[in-house]
């Protein structure tokens, strides 16, 4: 496992979650530079208010590495309509990640469809959007992570809620490993899961672990969405999970992506870049 603890931040990237309520894209960017971070994963939001292009060259010339580009996917739809849809912005997301040379662009699977309860369509038709989007995206060298959520958000943002359902949809739409699919592993998602060591090293024997993500979960968690904790605040043993991803083989960066309504989203976004270096070293 790699030595966090010595040296600077070379292995450290922020999603702009974390601070996207005090800085804007331009400002994060700055802020990564002048903290020695040296990824960012933009949102489309702020991307799309920039342009890709002029977002591109800014995040270049601060010296930053993309390491993911939040989010697409969701894509269960109440009508062949809407999921035609759903696929046609999926690509536009895929051009966007191209153009600003992301290393992956992040997959939700999506909820079901208002007023449904049927959650196995809501899957199936995640895999069928996956396997329409996914030519465009080997095409334009941009690989997709899906990016299983907890349980709690089967309903409402994404059906697919463990790296067993993830590692099962790889191995159907991409059984050859040809490569542009994989998976985006969040501790916060997936520490719970008794079959985490099993799969994580499923996937990492298919090379298909494309991102890492860290944040902490509090007890009590006051909020289903956005109540995350700054790493060393919950109960999750980060170390032990970066542990289990490294041993499969990835050497990423490792990604901070907090949603803190009441906490860190009200912090100085300088106060929050200093502890998140601060417990990459002492805490991830």
């Amino acid at each position: 496992m790699r030595d966090l603890t010595q040296g600077g931040l070379e292995h450290l990237a922020l999603n702009w979650a974390t601070v996207r309520e005090r800085w804007d894209l331009a400002q994060t960017i700055e802020g990564c530079a002048r903290h020695g971070i040296p990824g960012i994963a933009p949102w489309r939001e702020p991307v799309q208010a920039m342009g890709a292009a002029a977002a591109r060259r800014r995040i270049k010339d601060a010296g930053l590495r993309v390491s993911g580009y939040c989010r697409a996917g969701l894509f269960p739809a109440a009508d062949a309509a809407g999921l035609q849809a759903a696929i046609d912005d999926n690509r536009r997301a895929i051009d966007e990640a191209a153009a600003l040379g992301a290393e992956c662009l992040v997959i939700l699977g999506g909820g079901m469809p208002a007023g449904s309860r049927d959650l196995p369509l809501a899957r199936r038709q995640a895999q069928d959007g996956l396997a329409a989007i996914l030519p465009h995206a080997r095409a334009c060298g941009v690989p997709l992570a899906i990016e299983p959520l907890h349980p709690m958000y089967a309903a409402d943002r994404c059906c697919v809620s463990t790296l067993k359902q993830a590692n099962d949809l790889c191995e159907k739409l991409d059984p050859y490993d040809d490569g542009g699919l994989g998976l985006a592993i969040d501790v916060y998602h997936v520490f719970w899961d008794p079959e985490l060591e099993r799969e994580v090293q499923r996937a990492g024997a298919a090379g298909r672990i494309l991102a890492f993500h860290v944040c902490d979960w509090l007890v009590p968690t006051r909020d289903m969405l956005l109540d995350r904790g700054m790493m060393g605040d919950g109960v999750i043993d980060i170390r032990r999970i970066r542990g289990l991803v490294e041993a499969a083989g990835y050497a990423g960066l490792i990604e901070v992506e907090i949603f803190s309504r009441d906490d860190w989203w009200r912090r100085d976004p300088e106060e929050v870049l200093a502890v998140i270096a601060e417990r990459y070293r002492t805490v991830v």
